[in-house]
């Protein structure tokens, strides 16, 4: 049986559940965007203030958010594992692989921290 680093031990399967879960999500709050943009006969600051002010419209967008965040790790870490450690081989391909890990970890991180205060910050 494969594993898989991002999971810590769980099948590759759960990763691949997560990508196809996330997108169905991205895809959904896409819709509902571009739908309540083009709907919206006159876009105005307080129309989509109104909006964001909404609970559910709130959760909405973060749960996107999150998915954005696990469908980019998953995607990422695949990428770096297939092209830095595969085609460097070695020690440094490691080291590189995980000093590459680390910074989109903490710009992740960082991306999901400053969407969380734009939703929920005063």
């Amino acid at each position: 049986m494969v594993t898989a680093v991002t999971s810590f031990g769980r099948s590759g399967l759960y990763d691949w559940l997560i990508q196809r879960v996330s997108a169905v999500v991205m895809a959904a709050y896409t819709f509902f965007i571009v739908g309540f943009i083009f709907t919206t006969p006159e876009m105005t600051f307080d129309i989509w203030q109104g909006l964001f002010n909404q609970l559910w419209v709130r959760i909405f967008t973060l749960a996107t958010l999150l998915s954005i965040a696990a469908h980019a790790w998953i995607g990422l870490w695949a990428v770096l594992t297939d092209y830095l450690t595969t085609r460097l081989m070695g020690a440094k391909a490691t080291a590189l692989r995980l000093f590459a890990q680390v910074v989109l970890g903490v710009v992740t991180l960082t991306y999901l921290v400053w969407g969380f205060e734009i939703l929920w910050g005063a």
